[in-house]
């Protein structure tokens, strides 16, 4: 389980310091936009109030609760499952990268009451209009490494 937690710790430390990083040092909730490497990496601010995409945004604080226990009980099923499965190696780092990533997401939501998305990619033409995260990479990697990697370690 030390790989379920060190995982997790290092995408919540990498998270919560990337954001303190270009909100707070680089001051993007004023700048709004900062161009990295145009047109592939631009930092665009954008506080996400809801899940991906910005579905089910609402301003009430209702939607921001629900959102946390979620976050939380999604989090809590994933590390009991994978304490009673024991998958490899791998499958106990995805397990953490979605914890860590989903904790990161809940401190957001905690501080700020909305998630602080700010890596914005587009390429060969195609605007992208949206941005994430690194806690955001994190739930995605560990949620298709756990597709991959999740099942149960094969006894010899």
């Amino acid at each position: 389980m030390r790989l379920v937690f060190w995982a997790g710790f290092w995408a919540f430390i990498v998270d919560q310091a990337s954001k303190y990083l270009v909100v707070h040092a680089l001051d993007l909730q004023d700048v709004q936009r900062i161009e990295v490497l145009p047109p592939f990496l631009n930092f665009h601010m954008a506080w996400n109030q809801g899940i991906n995409f910005g579905l089910f945004a609402d301003d009430s604080g209702v939607a921001r609760w629900i959102l946390i226990i979620i976050a939380f009980a999604i989090s809590a099923f994933v590390y009991y499952w994978v304490q009673k499965d024991r998958p490899g190696k791998l499958g106990m780092v995805a397990a953490g990268l979605l914890i860590g990533g989903a904790l990161g997401n809940v401190v957001d939501r905690l501080l700020y009451g909305a998630v602080a998305d700010f890596l914005n990619m587009s390429c060969c033409g195609i605007n992208n209009p949206y941005a994430f995260n690194v806690a955001d990479i994190s739930i995605f990697a560990g949620a298709l490494g756990l597709a991959f990697w999740g099942g149960a370690k094969k006894q010899a």
